[in-house]
């Protein structure tokens, strides 16, 4: 479920970076009293998120735009359909536009992409994450659109778990120093994660008694040894530049998550367009 009171707060922070003082060249061309309607198209097929985003940039807009979704949240669409459907005066509609196709555009194309992952490893157990590889401010969305394609969500702040990567490690001394600390102060519940880099340091990390291990950067047959060596004791995640030419032979290893940073950091936006008619 979107956060509508977080996701109004960036809408509102996307708007005022747009307007700046005014649009200039809709103010000069209409009256606020002028009218008008159109319909966002797809350009290309995939899957469809952040229609309630983009409905809020034309509501909120003064005097306020009506946005009617043609289609369902999280549905894949295909070139040429009708996506939503927007009315009311030029000044709102005009002046929301970008704002709203920034958004659409974004998290579609997130969600497209964490969809063609996800249909990739269908055959296996795996499944796809995302990373904090995100826009700053714009972390809660693209995560959202992340879930709208089928993958699941890693931390989504600092404070969600423990991750120790390798920098946390080299401070610490070890893995297994790391763990014990760390251990010793994080609630009960809480969940530590140790990324390594090789078999030796799995054992490690098994030996330390972390709950989840990352395998970063590894192949895929060395990847299937940890997940054998490990043998259930703890969740196995890969990381590192798993492309979608390489997911299904990394999921094939027996992996429980693997995570993607591409998913959000180099997303393709979704071509969408707004037709006036």
């Amino acid at each position: 479920m979107l956060n509508m009171l977080a996701t109004t707060a960036i809408v509102k922070h996307a708007l005022e970076e747009d307007l700046g003082p005014g649009d200039l060249t809709s103010s000069a061309l209409f009256t606020p009293a002028e009218r008008g309607q159109g319909e966002i198209l797809a350009r290309q097929e995939g899957v469809i998120a952040g229609l309630p985003v983009a409905g809020l940039a034309f509501q909120m807009l003064p005097p306020g735009a009506k946005f009617i979704p043609l289609v369902t949240e999280g549905n894949r669409i295909i070139a040429g359909q009708r996506v939503a459907r927007v009315e009311g005066p030029l000044l709102a509609i005009l002046g929301a536009e970008r704002v709203a196709l920034n958004f659409l555009q974004r998290l579609s194309g997130i969600a497209t992409l964490t969809a063609r992952y996800v249909e990739l490893v269908k055959p296996y157990q795996a499944k796809i994450c995302d990373t904090r590889k995100t826009v700053p401010g714009l972390r809660l969305l693209d995560k959202y659109a992340v879930r709208l394609g089928g993958g699941v969500n890693h931390r989504l702040n600092l404070g969600d778990a423990v991750l120790l990567k390798d920098n946390h490690i080299k401070a610490a001394g070890s893995i297994t120093a790391a763990v014990t600390r760390a251990r010793r102060v994080i609630p009960l519940t809480a969940k530590i994660e140790v990324e390594v880099e090789n078999l030796a340091q799995v054992e490690e990390a098994l030996a330390a008694g972390a709950d989840i291990i990352m395998v970063d950067n590894m192949e895929p047959g060395e990847m299937r040894r940890a997940v054998e060596l490990v043998g259930g004791r703890a969740l196995v995640e890969a990381s590192g530049g798993i492309t979608l030419d390489r997911v299904a032979d990394v999921a094939a290893t027996g992996i429980d998550y693997i995570s993607v940073g591409a998913l959000t950091h180099s997303v393709t936006a979704l071509d969408l367009s707004l037709e006036l008619y």
